[in-house]
């Protein structure tokens, strides 16, 4: 089956303004990773590593999406910390899921074209996979992006949009 959506890293263009001042108007914090690197990177969907110097910063992922869709999500925008690269990075090239994003517990949020929560998807131990969840979110049309969080902190990892 042909997938119907298409999984985004935050884009270039967003990456440099959070790294000068994240959506919440702090400047970035900067963190060196230790020997338990592995934090999920928005900038490019992979992992950090050891010794690797990151940024931590506030981002709105609704409110970008709504900026460039129109979508008005009012009380459903939302500012949580991400994870990114200092320096730019080679990005998120795709195809399919990247395993940057991948983890045991996982939860999809579909939102409507309008910016409105629709619905949501939660994934224990990979049942449903990703994939799978994603299929089945898409699956009903009035679904326009599906944001990937972390259960435990429900910090946003990636977001996907209909195509």
């Amino acid at each position: 089956m042909d997938e119907n959506y298409e999984v985004r890293a935050i884009a270039p263009e967003v990456l440099k303004q959070l790294r000068i001042t994240d959506d919440a108007g702090n400047p970035p914090r900067l963190v060196v990773e230790g020997e338990d690197a592995g934090n999920p990177m928005r900038c490019c969907l992979g992992r950090s590593r050891p010794d690797e110097t990151i940024a931590l910063v506030s981002y709105a992922p609704l409110r970008r999406w709504a900026r460039e869709t129109g979508a008005t999500p009012g009380p459903y925008d939302e500012v949580g910390p991400v994870f990114i690269h200092v320096d730019e990075c080679d990005g998120w090239t795709g195809p399919g899921i990247a395993d940057g994003i991948r983890g045991e517990r996982r939860v999809l949020r579909a939102y409507t074209a309008a910016g409105d929560i629709l619905g949501g998807r939660l994934l224990n131990d990979g049942e449903p996979t990703i994939e799978e969840g994603l299929a089945e979110l898409y699956g009903d049309p009035r679904v326009a992006a599906v944001h990937v969080r972390a259960v435990e902190f429900g910090c946003f990892l990636a977001e996907t949009r209909r195509v």
